[in-house]
């Protein structure tokens, strides 16, 4: 996860850490942002403010009627680009304890703010409304790494204000004009009036504006307005009412992190995460939430895939065929790791399970040389050695990388020889002597049992400490007539690797640590040092259940499930990994990105492994493999999607699985 850079206060060097965002209400449409806490008022400090394109248009918005602040009441989200926070004013009027005016403001990612106030009195009253406005028109970077630019002055504009910087302004209008606005104090004034039992409304819009082009930047919106998300609208039922919840949710997520390339704007993929990584494309998280979103349809995943295709580097040289990708914190047992090692070896994973999950065949065939390209890279990085180098090639060998290219040759041989082209023999080779040679090297024995390795150095030396990494061994990947691929532990060590993913010193209660707690150097607030991260959780649940332990797998599910109540069913990417406790809570991390990405689609996969769908659209069929322990009792899906048409099922109780829906012509299986 990248934070934002040190930057220099007075005469040193001093590091500045990200702006918490644990308690903030982030509403989202990218590519616009607004940001507050739950009292509702934009006050100028930290990261309050509409942003659009990675620049705060709006930094403050204070509300006072008859001259003081609302009481805040309560703040929520309403929906992934939208928040509501309520209110009460006191007035002369109110004879007892009983406030008799209501403020509501509807906030919208986009930028539209509704003030709405309204009178339980008995009388008419008369209030004067303020709203304080201003900005610095600082850059989304700059301000979290607590480096805003001091407030510019604004000039009185149409209803409203705005502000200059060079190549931008900011502009707000206000719905109706106000009766007095002073620039010099960046105020907007009111008179109204409230007959009993009344309500007036105020409607604020910021907009960005290009010099010369006074409305051109609102057309590269594309939030609620714009595309369709590349997915049907799916929807959960059942036996726990936190299903739907977390999925709805999720999907709404899901939505507002689309991004669009506005040179092929068919092609979306998603923006990591909010408020530090909205801007430029995170490889490795993309093709993950893509993967993981595959039961809501194949479109997401084909856009990336095309999306990273034209980023990958051509030749000639040693990175020929690798996807470029930013290095990534690793803990303190490791050196950072290149997340472009992760998208290279997981892009041919993505296309061959797309394939499965019904993209079709012109699709995959117009993508094949570029993943023939990832292949070709890794057997080229890997040479006459058996294990991957990251970074390449002086880096440590992972335990996780080798995960990731053993399912990558694995799966990638299965669609080179769908096509008839070369390569697929030999990766399958490289893959078997990979599994004879893992199995030894990096698994360590001891009187508990024994354990994985999280690495091996390039002399031999290794480094044994437990993590979450270790739930990729259980990743094979889907093969045809949905089958999984063979891992890389013989069953002896996958038992005991079930064991250790659903044991006290990695299932926190709440999901799986990253570090393990009895670790040297363990962190419970450790991004990956000991926090719970909801895409490796989803990643062991999914391969647990897959496996065949479905105890271990539904503890860790359970978990996530019960945590997510506590962050109203909007995943972050990570949480403390402290030991759940009778009656307590999962503490958020003061710099997780939420929504993001990765946590958002991780919920839809641990959602979604509980009904077993193993699709195989070219060879005509799909089968429904639940697990039979049902850990969410009854369960319906409906709006799933395979062979890019609607597809329902139903688990019952006893863990029995049935296709309610599905396109014509797909032989089912249960």
């Amino acid at each position: 996860m990248q934070r934002p850079p040190e930057q220099r206060r007075g005469g040193g060097a001093r590091p500045q850490g990200p702006q918490p965002v644990h308690e903030a209400l982030i509403c989202v449409a990218l590519p616009a942002l607004a940001i507050s806490r739950a009292h509702g008022q934009l006050t100028g400090q930290g990261l309050d403010g509409f942003y659009r394109s990675g620049r705060r248009l709006l930094g403050t918005c204070r509300v006072r009627i008859a001259g003081v602040e609302p009481m805040p009441v309560q703040g929520r989200m309403i929906g992934a680009d939208r928040a509501r926070f309520v209110g009460t004013v006191r007035t002369p009027a109110d004879a007892g304890p009983d406030p008799a005016v209501t403020v509501e403001r509807l906030r919208d990612a986009e930028g539209v703010e509704r003030i709405v106030v309204r009178s339980s009195a008995m009388q008419e009253l008369t209030l004067p409304v303020e709203v304080a406005l201003g900005t610095d028109l600082a850059e989304l970077a700059a301000i979290a790494a607590g480096a805003a630019g001091p407030e510019i002055p604004a000039d009185v504009h149409a209803s409203g204000l705005r502000w200059s910087a060079p190549r931008l302004h900011a502009v707000v209008t206000a719905d109706p004009a106000p009766d007095d606005v002073l620039a010099s104090a960046g105020l907007l004034c009111w008179e109204i009036r409230l007959p009993p039992g009344g309500s007036r409304s105020i409607e604020l819009r910021v907009r960005p504006e290009l010099p010369g082009r006074p409305h051109a930047a609102e057309s590269a919106t594309h939030g609620r307005g714009g595309a369709a998300p590349p997915w049907g609208e799916a929807e959960a039922e059942g036996d726990d009412p936190r299903v739907p919840a977390l999925l709805a949710t999720a999907l709404g997520d899901l939505r507002a992190l689309l991004v669009r390339d506005p040179v092929h704007p068919g092609d979306a993929h998603l923006a990591a995460g909010i408020p530090w990584r909205c801007g430029q494309l995170a490889p490795a998280e993309a093709l993950w939430a893509a993967r993981m979103a595959l039961p809501l349809g194949v479109r997401l995943a084909a856009g990336t895939l095309r999306t990273l295709a034209r980023t990958q580097i051509a030749g000639p040289g040693p990175d020929t065929g690798r996807i470029p990708g930013a290095l990534r914190h690793s803990g303190a047992h490791l050196p950072p790791g290149c997340t472009g090692v992760e998208a290279t070896l997981l892009f041919p994973v993505v296309l061959a399970e797309a394939r499965r999950w019904g993209l079709p065949e012109q699709e995959t065939e117009a993508l094949l040389p570029a993943a023939e390209r990832c292949l070709e890279w890794l057997r080229a990085a890997t040479g006459d050695r058996v294990y991957l180098a990251d970074p390449a090639p002086g880096g440590p060998y992972r335990c996780e990388v080798q995960a990731h290219a053993h399912r990558a040759a694995s799966l990638g041989a299965d669609l080179l020889e769908a096509y008839g082209r070369p390569g697929a023999e030999g990766l399958r080779e490289w893959a078997a002597a990979l599994r004879r040679r893992f199995r030894e090297d990096f698994w360590s024995d001891d009187p508990g049992g024994g354990r994985p390795v999280a690495a091996r150095t390039a002399d031999g030396r290794l480094i044994p400490h437990l993590g979450c990494a270790a739930a990729h061994l259980l990743d094979t990947g889907l093969l045809g007539t949905g089958e999984y691929g063979p891992g890389l532990l013989d069953r002896v060590q996958t038992e005991q690797l079930a064991r250790l993913l659903g044991g006290p010193a990695l299932d926190s209660g709440w999901g799986l640590r990253s570090l393990g707690a009895k670790e040297p150097g363990h962190n419970p607030f450790g991004h990956r040092g000991g926090a719970v991260r909801v895409h490796e959780t989803a990643v062991a649940v999914a391969g647990l259940m897959t496996a065949g332990y479905e105890k271990e797998a539904t503890g860790l599910l359970r978990g996530v499930l019960d945590a997510s109540e506590s962050f109203g069913h909007r995943l972050p990417e990570m949480y403390a990994g402290d030991q759940r406790t009778t009656g307590g809570a999962p503490l958020p991390h003061p710099a997780a990105c939420r929504p993001a990405a990765v946590a958002a689609a991780g919920a839809v996969q641990l959602l979604t492994a509980a009904a077993g769908v193993r699709p195989d659209v070219p060879a005509g069929g799909v089968t429904v493999r639940p697990p039979r322990s049902a850990p969410l009792g009854e369960l319906r899906f409906t709006g799933l999607r395979v062979a890019e048409r609607p597809f329902s099922v139903r688990i019952s109780r006893l863990g029995l699985g049935m296709v309610e829906e599905a396109a014509a012509g797909l032989q089912l299986g249960v």
